[in-house]
């Protein structure tokens, strides 16, 4: 089987999410929160023999690819196929989560959360999230979900078409785009990826199209984010996930742009706080005590040679913490729920 997708920042995560750990027990469970092709569960379960994993992904195909590569580890690999927040909101709610029970473990040990989206969708799903293709308009990483970017970018109005570009984008021009876009659309559907990328290119000054990036390329993330709900749904997931975390276990979480990074920054931050109640609280309420050690002070980012070797790394930073308690509701204060 062909491997698109190489895993990144791979070492570090190796090293700084490592199970062996003398506060934690003989064997070891860790849940990849973004499986994808399985690039960072192959690597751990080779590394660590006494751990076991639980692979989460939104995406049926794909896992489908990583069964296949971690076929190898059968009895030490199972398989959760659905989102991320969904299984996280499961465990909160003592439901019944059978990947979890058939190994024998309450809670896990180490959390992996990978936010990028993985080569193998841009060159290999055939769902329009690249506009070097010419593929129908849909970047649904569940194709169960409801709302596509086709729909998005037919459907949407010009303000909040371009609000949508512009928050979850960065993108500067996003009003001019959005204007383009909507009068494009008078003529007809928006089909497919290149014909969308092609009415972004002409709506751009000449100048802005020969920039280090694809003039094209923030709106794509923009849309992306959107049709998955990446940061809405992002806060409570890392809030969840933490929570079902064992004391003095680790969760580590790779982003890719500043807006997920931001969320992910201020909740560790609150993480390791002693107090962190809102200002408009007189006394604390939360306990006083901090429920995390921040080891990654700084985030980890990608060293020269694996962004020569693996150029989409170059924008991913990790960041990890240890567990020491349960967090609150508190703890979510600061971390941004972008609607």
């Amino acid at each position: 089987m062909e491997i698109v997708h190489t895993p990144v920042l791979l070492n570090e995560c190796l090293e700084y999410l490592s199970p062996i750990d003398e506060k934690l027990g003989k064997n070891q469970l860790m849940i990849d929160s973004t499986l994808g092709e399985g690039g960072h569960s192959y690597n751990f379960l080779k590394k660590y023999p006494t751990l076991s994993v639980i692979g989460l992904d939104a995406d049926k195909v794909i896992q489908e690819r990583a069964k296949e590569r971690l076929a190898e580890f059968d009895g030490r690999i199972r398989f959760f196929n659905g989102w991320f927040k969904d299984f996280y909101a499961s465990y909160k709610n003592n439901d019944e989560i059978l990947e979890i029970n058939k190994f024998g473990f309450e809670r896990p040990d180490v959390i992996l959360f990978d936010l990028g989206i993985s080569v193998f969708h841009y060159e290999k799903s055939k769902r329009g999230f690249s506009f070097r293709y010419d593929e129908k308009l849909d970047m649904r990483l569940n194709e169960n979900s409801s709302v596509s970017a086709y729909d998005i970018v037919n459907t949407m109005n010009e303000e909040k078409l371009a609000n949508l570009i512009y928050l979850y984008g960065e993108e500067k021009l996003s009003r001019r785009i959005a204007r383009a876009i909507v009068e494009a659309r008078m003529g007809g559907k928006i089909e497919s990826s290149k014909a969308l990328a092609e009415i972004i290119w002409n709506s751009v000054p000449s100048q802005y199209r020969y920039g280090q990036i694809h003039p094209a390329t923030r709106t794509f993330q923009a849309l992306r984010i959107a049709v998955n709900e990446e940061l809405n749904n992002l806060p409570l997931a890392l809030f969840d996930a933490f929570n079902a975390l064992k004391e003095n276990g680790k969760m580590g979480v790779i982003t890719f742009h500043s807006l997920e990074d931001r969320i992910v920054k201020e909740f560790f931050k609150n993480l390791g706080k002693r107090c962190v109640c809102p200002p408009e609280v007189a006394t604390c309420v939360c306990g006083g005590k901090q429920c995390a050690e921040v080891i990654t002070r700084k985030p980890l980012i990608p060293s020269e040679e694996e962004i020569k070797m693996n150029s989409p790394s170059r924008s991913a930073k990790l960041r990890v913490v240890r567990k020491i308690r349960n967090a609150t509701e508190y703890h979510l204060n600061g971390v941004s729920f972008i609607k």
